[in-house]
């Protein structure tokens, strides 16, 4: 019988030990941690093609064909009762517009991270919320008058 109860305690001390000792090896690896992704949260919206007229001297130069991605807060945009995709691309529209690219020849050197800025803080501003987190360029270009009137012929 005392050999029956000495097994019992030899038994349990083994596993308080091992038990002890896998609690102290977990405990001195780096807790795991949950990925965190910038994109986990949020939702693109990609605007269609816009197309803004450059106006120069009084009259139009040519037009930049713009189309942008937008990177929301995918929380708010289900609690938002108009389209954003709207706001959006009225807002590129208006950055490129009121902006300094009236010189669209030389576009290489038009700082597209001052327009992005510019797109996003007044969307938001616009919208009452920061929803937008950032905004990408998808593509961007400047066909003037006088290509537009070349392209036109080769249809016909």
């Amino acid at each position: 019988m005392i050999k029956m109860v000495m097994v019992g305690v030899w038994v349990s001390i083994i596993t308080l030990g091992s038990f002890y000792g896998s609690m102290v090896w977990v405990s001195g690896q780096p807790p795991e941690m949950a990925p965190t992704s910038f994109f986990g949260k949020v939702e693109k919206i990609k605007t269609e093609t816009i197309s803004v007229p450059i106006i120069s001297n009084g009259e139009i130069s040519g037009y930049v064909l713009a189309k942008f991605t937008f990177l929301a807060d995918a929380i708010l945009l289900k609690l938002m009762s108009v389209p954003p995709e709207l706001i959006l691309s009225d807002e590129a529209f208006r950055a490129i517009y009121s902006g300094s690219l009236q010189d669209f020849k030389k576009l290489e050197k038009y700082d597209l991270a001052t327009l992005t800025k510019r797109m996003r803080l007044n969307a938001n501003a616009r919208i009452g919320v920061e929803i937008v987190k950032d905004v990408l360029v998808d593509s961007i270009s400047y066909i003037p008058k006088s290509e537009l009137r070349k392209r036109g012929r080769k249809k016909e």
